[in-house]
Order: C-alpha cells, then structure tokens, then sequence
C-alpha cells in the first residue's frame, strides 16, 4: 500500500475583526494556545471545547510549533487590544465600588 501524501489546510479562519478562530467554530486559537500552553493536551482541550475536532486540534498546535514566532506575535497584538478595551471600559465605567453599588441598588428594589 502506497500513502498519498496530501497537503492538509490549517483550520483557521480570520473573522472580520480580526480575530483567528479554529476552523468554522467560535473558539479563537488564543484559546487553543493558552490550553496547550497551561500544559493540556489535545485531548483535554477537545474536551473543554467539543464543537473542536481533535484532529484540527492537533494541526492548530502542530501550527504553532512550528511558527511559534508569527503566532506569538498575533497574540501580544491581541493581548495589547484587549488592555486597550479594558482600560477604555474602566474609563468609562468605574469598576471600582460595583459590587456596592449592585447591593445598593438590590436593597432599593426589595419590597
């Protein structure tokens, strides 16, 4: 028997904001590196993410290790516009106080 040596496409899409999901699921490849990173395998993280098919699982990590630079520096730049976010939404919404505030506002409903 002779194997077919077939180039497999990685499964990953860019959305239209940017953002680099696993194949047509929701689950974001920070998501997937940060588990593979946190020390899961493949297995454990098809687990915690089931719409993942454990095979684009493996392809998504093989992808990383072998373009671990490139895939590092998409997730600093994500990293970089998540505290952006937080710290615009904490300009405008002061987190600090909340859970008073919620409470104040619980015991003002209460009959």
């Amino acid at each position: 028997m002779v194997l077919a040596r077939v180039a497999d496409t990685i499964p990953l899409e860019t959305d239209a904001e940017g953002v680099i999901r696993v194949g047509k699921t929701r689950v974001t490849l920070d998501t997937v590196i940060a588990a593979f990173a946190e020390g899961a395998t493949a297995e454990e993280i098809g687990q915690q993410y089931p719409s993942l098919h454990l095979a684009d699982i493996y392809s998504v990590v093989g992808y990383y290790l072998r373009h671990t630079d490139e895939v590092e520096a998409y997730l600093q730049q994500r990293r970089a516009q998540r505290d952006a976010v937080r710290q615009q939404n904490e300009a405008r919404f002061d987190p600090h106080g909340v859970r008073d505030r919620l409470l104040a506002r619980q015991a003002s409903l209460r009959p």
